[in-house]
């Protein structure tokens, strides 16, 4: 039975992208994603932002974003309060490392009880088992789940403010958990990856992508990147624990520097 659902899954997709592209919507409208190339000024320097350009990596299959996104931000952190030396984190000795949610089976070909990938609120836990394990102080951990309805105005006013504070105060790192369909020009699916970016004047964001097909971050207005992180996937993923996407804020409680 299961197996049948995921090919009726798997079909739904391929059907609405199919349907996007004929009819120039969603990611195949318009002013979506513009991707670039880093400069020196993007990896250079102190900011968190400059070291997740310097720490970033792909995933190493296909579902773990998760695995890719946590290492970056991570190493991240190591390199600000223990330095660069020490910012050797792989994807495979975290994996060995953090046991949390059984998040090494949940990367393997049939999951952890059919389950693969990280949810949003499995995601939160993950990185706080993280922070934990490789000596990372003075910080904590808010998981933000997106809203729709009478409750997504509150709700973007609290990402924008985030994306905000960590474009210009320096003070957190952003995990997205988002439909990557939404944002690019491929199927409507779960996807995890870094926040690498804000600019307040434009309203665009910038997302390191963790997916290896994708060799440049890209940038998007910041109504799409609400609506990526927003989605609910029409329901087809409840059974995998999958509801709407949002943020995991990793805060830190001192100034940088």
């Amino acid at each position: 039975m299961m197996i049948l659902y995921k090919y009726t899954i798997r079909t739904y997709l391929y059907i609405r992208y199919a349907f996007h592209w004929l009819t120039r919507t969603g990611s195949f409208s318009k002013g979506q994603a513009i991707h670039f190339t880093p400069g020196l000024k993007d990896r250079s320097g102190q900011s968190l932002r400059a070291g997740l350009f310097r720490h970033h990596v792909k995933q190493f299959h296909d579902s773990s974003c998760s695995v890719a996104s946590v290492v970056s931000a991570i190493n991240t952190l190591i390199e600000r309060t223990k330095g660069a030396h020490e910012a050797t984190v792989t994807q495979r000795s975290i994996l060995d490392t953090v046991r949390e949610a059984h998040w090494k089976e949940r990367m393997g070909p049939d999951g952890y009880k059919g389950r693969r990938g990280l949810p949003l609120r499995i995601l939160g836990r993950v990185v706080r088992a993280s922070l934990d394990a490789y000596g990372i102080q003075d910080a904590h951990v808010e998981v933000l789940q997106a809203e729709g309805g009478s409750q997504a105005d509150a709700v973007k006013e609290r990402v924008r403010d985030l994306l905000s504070d960590f474009q210009t105060r320096d003070n957190c790192l952003l995990i997205a958990h988002f439909d990557q369909g939404s944002f690019l020009q491929e199927l409507n699916i779960p996807h995890i990856s870094p926040v690498g970016g804000f600019d307040p004047a434009t309203g665009r964001v910038t997302v390191l992508d963790v997916d290896p097909s994708l060799p440049r971050p890209y940038t998007i207005p910041f109504h799409v990147f609400y609506r990526g992180i927003s989605t609910q996937y029409g329901g087809f993923f409840r059974p995998f624990d999958y509801g709407r996407g949002g943020l995991v804020v990793i805060h830190l409680n001192r100034a940088a520097g």
